[in-house]
């Protein structure tokens, strides 16, 4: 028990300690550049605290919430069953893996612009943006980590007969793990960016309708308030959901770079 928390309160602590190091840098800048390029952190942090005790924030976080994670479960788990497709019938990767390439290469704006046509301007516009962001990320993934399992292992099970639900356990999951660990760390921050974008653009509710009202009241720092709101939520979000994952890497011994 203590030799896997040790680890895990050193990896808090260097975070804890990155976390300082960009609060410096930001109040860094507010001294050098001024408070209409940058505001300092206490100004953040009155405007933080008037959305929260306002009952400002908690409306607009559950809706980009329910944006950003409708969309990354909705992309990731047509990206994963695809990857998984993909990387076990080689023509069906073959024929899958230059389309999602193509939609991972165009840009979140494009999609954005398109969705505003086909749904209009609402709440299915990012979300619909947010699973186009994250299928083709988890997709490849998926469709190398099935590709890297070890056919030597491969070849073993078949001689002795391993039952499927043991090839599934103990040689499919723990490299595919590996590869989607990063995977689906990537795809969820990319979820919050683009979910807070595609709110600006298209005029939706959530944290992005409420950073367009406070750019046009010229409000830097309840701007700066609503990222701060919506960046610590993400990590909240990474902690819950796929901090247990990178827990099992660890103890199952995968390598240090599936856990970043």
């Amino acid at each position: 028990m203590k030799r896997h928390l040790e680890p895990r309160l050193a990896r808090a602590g260097w975070g804890a300690l990155g976390l300082l190091v960009l609060a410096l840098a930001w109040q860094g800048g507010n001294w050098a550049f001024g408070p209409f390029v940058l505001p300092s952190l206490s100004e953040t942090g009155r405007a933080l605290a008037e959305l929260v005790v306002g009952g400002i924030a908690g409306p607009a976080l559950a809706e980009t919430a329910a944006h950003s994670l409708g969309g990354f479960l909705a992309g990731g788990a047509v990206g994963l069953a695809l990857g998984l497709l993909g990387g076990t019938f080689m023509p069906v990767g073959a024929a899958v893996r230059p389309m999602l390439t193509a939609i991972l290469g165009t840009p979140p704006i494009a999609w954005v612009v398109l969705a505003l046509l086909w749904f209009g301007p609402g709440g299915g516009t990012p979300t619909f943006t947010v699973a186009v962001t994250a299928a083709p990320i988890v997709f490849l993934a998926a469709l190398q980590g099935v590709r890297a399992r070890d056919p030597r292992l491969a070849e073993m099970a078949d001689i002795y007969r391993a039952p499927p639900l043991l090839r599934l356990t103990d040689l499919l999951l723990p490299r595919l793990a590996q590869f989607l660990a990063p995977a689906f760390a990537t795809a969820l921050a990319f979820s919050f960016k683009v979910s807070v974008m595609a709110e600006v653009l298209s005029g939706a509710d959530g944290v992005g309708g409420a950073i367009a009202t406070a750019r046009a009241h010229l409000d830097l720092p309840q701007t700066m308030a609503w990222i701060v709101l919506v960046v610590a939520f993400l990590l909240v979000a990474d902690a819950v959901l796929l901090a247990p994952l990178r827990g099992w890497l660890a103890a199952n011994g995968a390598p240090s770079a599936a856990a970043g």
